[in-house]
């Protein structure tokens, strides 16, 4: 059974691919439309639907949209609409639109809230077209590739709710077969904020909170209010953060009234009144701006202490998964590990919308593999191109309790995040000799360690492109630009390399193994950070030795590597440890401002030579910039230089250029299986 999870609604947007409950892809479109987050949220972009990360996604299990059963869209469009006059959708699918916006004054009474847009109509038709245009829209260069002449769709399409999406992303992905679950976004259809746990094969949902109540939106007002773009830059926000004094903590904190069953309230909040007009992008940054994130990240961690608190009573779990955007704040996220009830806490590492994909595909597979399908009572509008089409709600109402939800037995947890694209050494080649351009082949993995590692121990910046690329928004040693951190002035070096602000910090990986030597708490959450989703104070005693993966507070978000999941990363590690007596490398993500980490061998050297990197080793290839010692070169560059002819490799096909499409070979689904 095959199965495709779909995030289009806002940003982020992604494909995932279950077969028979097992993830074989993930992608988010930024990276091969090359536009970071793929789109904004607006209503003016819902209709865009991932095609690209959808093409690949199928590729790899040998797949066109005629094979797949079930499409999963983590949007529910009904529960937006209920209960809205402006929205009526018809039994038969019809929704009357404007011909534009409708004026607040001109809306049918009480037909929106404050929070609603007068573009809702647009918004919501994009949604309920997304299975025919998922059928009949794909751009011209793909439609062959995913959708044969003379095939048809025969899946059954689903709307499910964007919360529960999130949820099932966390807790189908995570390494325990109970846990409660708290997701943790700006909003989904009118949800910013549920509850549940999964226990013995069944889901069942405790709560939630809804609009306009939302900690998620509370901390976009303060990206927005800090001069940064909201819904892309609030990472920026915490890292601010460490910089500054929660002087007005408090004042935040009272704003924020918690009440009975995870229930909270956000009064309005005047970041003017509190601390001077908005910060104009680009302007200086002050310590009135740092104590201004230093608070509201402060008051974050409190909310969210004491929801985890009420969460652990009435789950009665020891283990808690967590999704949603506001999940990617890993100081939050450390505190919550160090000072709240739960014996440890995971988090999907893609936790941001284009996890829902992900979400969306596991939870459409659990239930149809337990023979469970969506309430035909709760079917929505039946899309033409779609052989049927159905919503799925966990909602449940204040004082209620959920039915629990069955599912059938999972047949896979996420160890590691490596679920994208990937380009075999026999496909890089051809680019680099087509390129023109000198490079070395190193014969295996040993030598790749070891050339490596002498650059990195040179101080050398390297761009680092290794098998497949990674499922969420952080480099994890797939597309990951590596530098040495004991120079101190290396972390403002990359700042630069990359145009990025000064106070951005850099992150720290060290093999698993040796993660208690250099950082505490190591015992933690099994004694791992795979996914670089915590923050980890550096151990007093070697700060001094890598002082550019110290943040201002002495923190660091560390990825440890595990020799198991990504095994060419973890030998450089121990390469460069061998060398320098530092097993760390600061690890950033291999793109520079504006644009999305590299994906292709072409992303990769495009960012290569219009950046001061040093180095490119990218598969078994080494590339270094003109007056930077290098070994035995090859290529087009290399010979060119010597007068010599280029001898046909027999290695190298000859006959067309190289694409920039990944031809890995699929597995055939009974592999799969």
């Amino acid at each position: 059974m095959i199965t495709l999870g779909l995030n289009a609604t806002f940003h982020d947007s992604a494909a995932a691919l279950v077969v028979d409950g097992r993830l074989v892809a993930a992608a988010e479109e930024e990276r091969f439309s090359r536009i970071k987050h793929a789109k904004r949220p607006l209503p003016f972009s819902t209709w865009e639907l991932p095609f690209n990360a959808i093409a690949w996604c199928l590729q790899q299990a040998g797949a066109t949209l005629a094979d797949v059963d079930h499409v999963a869209y983590s949007f529910d469009p009904v529960r937006f609409a209920d209960g809205r006059e402006d929205l009526r959708v018809g039994a038969d699918g019809s929704l009357r639109l404007p011909a534009g916006p409708v004026p607040s004054d001109l809306a049918p009474q009480d037909a929106r809230a404050p929070w609603d847009s007068p573009w809702d109509g647009l918004f919501l038709a994009s949604v309920l077209a997304a299975p025919g245009q998922l059928a009949d829209g794909a751009p011209h260069h793909l439609r062959s590739r995913l959708l044969p002449a003379g095939r048809a769709p025969r899946w059954q399409w689903q709307f499910l709710d964007h919360h529960l999406c999130h949820q099932a992303s966390a807790f189908l992905a995570a390494p325990w077969e109970r846990c409660a679950v708290m997701t943790l976004d700006g909003r989904g259809e009118r949800a910013t904020t549920t509850y549940g746990r999964f226990a013995d094969g069944h889901y069942q949902s405790l709560g939630e909170v809804c609009m306009p109540h939302s900690l998620g939106l509370l901390y976009e007002r303060m990206t927005t209010h800090l001069g940064f773009l909201h819904s892309s830059d609030e990472y920026k926000v915490m890292a601010l953060a460490a910089m500054g004094q929660p002087r007005w903590a408090d004042e935040m904190c009272s704003h924020i009234r918690i009440g009975a069953q995870g229930r909270y309230v956000i009064d309005d909040i005047d970041f003017t009144a509190l601390a001077g007009p908005p910060r104009r992008p680009g302007a200086a940054l002050g310590a009135l701006q740092f104590d201004l994130a230093a608070s509201l990240q402060a008051a974050l961690e409190r909310t969210v202490l004491r929801l985890a608190d009420w969460l652990h009573g009435a789950s009665g779990e020891r283990h808690l998964a967590m999704a949603g955007g506001v999940a990617l704040n890993c100081v939050m996220n450390a505190r919550l590990r160090d000072e709240g009830p739960f014996d440890s806490v995971w988090i999907q590492p893609a936790a941001g919308d284009a996890g829902t994909a992900l979400g969306a595909a596991l939870w459409a597979d659990a239930r149809a593999r337990a023979g469970q399908t969506p309430d035909a009572a709760q079917a929505s509008p039946v899309a033409a191109a779609s052989a049927s089409t159905t919503v799925e709600s966990p909602a449940i109402a204040p004082g209620s309790l959920a039915r629990p939800l069955r599912l059938a037995p999972r047949r896979w947890s996420m160890e590691h995040a490596h679920y994208g694209p990937q380009w075999a050494d026999e496909e890089i080649e051809p680019l680099l000799r087509w390129a023109g351009l000198a490079y070395e082949r190193l014969d295996d993995e040993a030598m790749l360690a070891s050339r490596t590692a002498d650059l990195l121990a040179e101080g050398r910046v390297i761009g680092w492109f290794q098998g497949r690329m990674e499922w969420g928004p952080r480099a994890l040693g797939a597309r990951s630009i590596l530098a040495s951190p004991i120079d101190p002035a290396m972390q403002a070096r990359l700042n630069e390399l990359k145009d990025r602000e000064d106070f951005r910090p850099v992150a720290p990986a060290v093999p698993v193994e040796r993660f208690a030597d250099w950082f505490t708490p190591a015992a933690a959450n099994g004694g791992e950070s795979p996914f670089m989703l915590f923050t980890h104070q550096v151990r007093a005693e070697q700060a001094a030795r890598i002082p550019s993966a110290c943040h201002s507070d002495g923190s660091a978000r560390v990825q440890t590597v595990d020799h198991r999941t990504n095994p060419r990363f973890h030998s450089l590690l121990e390469a460069v440890g061998e060398r320098t007596g530092v097993p760390v490398l600061v690890n950033t993500s291999f793109n520079v401002r504006g644009l999305p980490v590299v994906c292709s061998p072409k992303d990769a050297l495009e960012a290569f030579f219009t950046t001061p990197l040093d180095a490119l080793v990218i598969g078994l290839f080494v590339l270094c910039k003109p007056g930077i010692a290098s070994g035995a070169m090859t290529g087009a560059a290399a010979t060119r230089e010597a007068g010599a002819v280029i001898e046909a490799d027999p290695r190298i096909p000859t006959d067309t250029r190289p694409d920039a499409t990944p031809h890995a070979a699929p597995l055939p689904l009974g592999e799969l299986a």
